[in-house]
């Protein structure tokens, strides 16, 4: 089995390639932005690609796209920092055939491999619970949000403080801050800055 990992960090790629090197048969090779990726996904033919969403450059959700274009059948995992259901649920829409963070085991990510190289998806257990128990929402989750949640999260993209989003629509700091709070719970949210990269990414959405 060729696993095509594509990743820029070196630690993280080394551990991987430790790990799978226990499973006899099994290849790993190792691309360190999208445009080797996308090179070595041409040339190599992989049966699994495990793919990091956080690439400099072409991002790994562009990245997911240009594979699945070139050929639909491919076998993505996205395999990410981001463990709130929102990434997952996009890559999945996308056409990833599963999704495992890099909290999860060792031995899970080591079956999400292998089912998906059988051809199976396979979602690491705590995203899809959470995932069976959130609400349903379309290809673009912002799709929730109220007009002046959308409008808080347009600022903050920007580069805005809560206190400047809040001087600029004439409004208390602690309503930005309260917003905030209601944005991160509708969409699987904990941190400010993950509102920031969402606000940044949701532009190509």
């Amino acid at each position: 089995m060729k696993i095509l990992l594509v990743d820029d960090h070196l630690v993280v790629r080394e551990g991987v390639r430790r790990l799978f090197s226990t499973l006899p048969g099994t290849e790993i090779i190792e691309a360190a932005d999208a445009s080797e990726g996308l090179a070595l996904f041409r040339a190599k033919a992989p049966d699994v690609i495990l793919l990091d969403l956080n690439l400099k450059g072409v991002g790994g959700i562009e990245l997911l796209r240009r594979m699945l274009s070139e050929n639909p059948k491919a076998r993505v995992i996205v395999f990410s920092m981001h463990a709130e259901p929102l990434y997952a649920s996009r890559a999945l829409k996308i056409g990833a055939r599963g999704y495992v963070s890099k909290g999860a085991g060792a031995s899970e990510l080591i079956t999400a491999v292998q089912r998906v190289a059988n051809g199976s998806r396979y979602i690491e257990r705590e995203i899809a619970e959470q995932l069976a128990l959130g609400p349903v929402v379309g290809d673009n989750p912002l799709v929730q949000l109220s007009a002046r949640e959308t409008e808080i999260l347009r600022h903050l993209g920007d580069g805005k403080s809560l206190t400047e989003i809040a001087d600029a629509l004439g409004i208390a700091y602690k309503t930005v801050a309260n917003t905030c709070t209601s944005i991160k719970t509708k969409l699987g949210l904990t941190r400010t800055a993950e509102l920031i990269r969402l606000s940044i990414e949701s532009r190509s959405w």
